[in-house]
């Protein structure tokens, strides 16, 4: 994939020399991100960081998901992450994820990555409909696919996995003839 540049933010896989910034900013937000992503945790290592860019790199050599990072125009700090992934293509949809890094929240940067992921899966990758799936009381998660127009549709019981238990997600979706590219 290639970086994807924002008025604020790029967007860019991530490589070798992101995994220090990567690690203080999972650790840095282990009071917002780390309460919704079971893969934030307060031991996030160096090891774990390497582990998931060769994943990011591989999934995205596959096509089944496209999991990058959310820079700064320069590129050179790192505020977050943004993808779509569990892509399946026999239903041409994916699942659109995003967090941003606890000192860089609430000024736009997750609804800004997330609507240029979404165009990016529909034009880039063909994909016909987007799902959000945040757990019901993430209501950070949830304000931004309201504010980037996706659709509230449901919850759905037992939806996720939290903690070890299952709870109860919000299902919003963004689809190509509904969706504000010029946000």
């Amino acid at each position: 994939m290639q970086p994807l540049r924002g008025k604020d933010f790029l967007l860019r896989p991530f490589r070798a020399s992101d995994v220090d910034p990567f690690v203080a900013a999972v650790r840095e937000s282990m009071g917002t991100v780390g309460a919704w992503m079971p893969w934030a945790h307060p031991d996030y290592n160096t090891l774990d960081a390497q582990e998931w860019f060769a994943r990011c790199e591989t999934c995205m050599e596959e096509g089944s998901a496209y999991d990058v990072g959310v820079f700064s125009a320069d590129g050179r700090t790192l505020y977050g992450g943004v993808a779509i992934n569990q892509i399946r293509r026999e239903d041409n949809l994916g699942n659109l994820g995003y967090w941003i890094r606890q000192s860089h929240q609430r000024q736009g940067l997750a609804s800004g990555a997330a609507t240029m992921m979404a165009c990016h899966g529909f034009h880039a990758l063909g994909l016909t409909r987007i799902e959000i799936v945040a757990a019901e009381t993430n209501l950070a998660s949830r304000g931004v696919a309201e504010k980037i127009g996706a659709a509230f549709e449901c919850i759905a019981r037992n939806r996720l996995i939290l903690g070890g238990r299952p709870v109860a997600a919000a299902v919003y979706s963004l689809v190509p003839e509904s969706f504000d590219f010029s946000r």
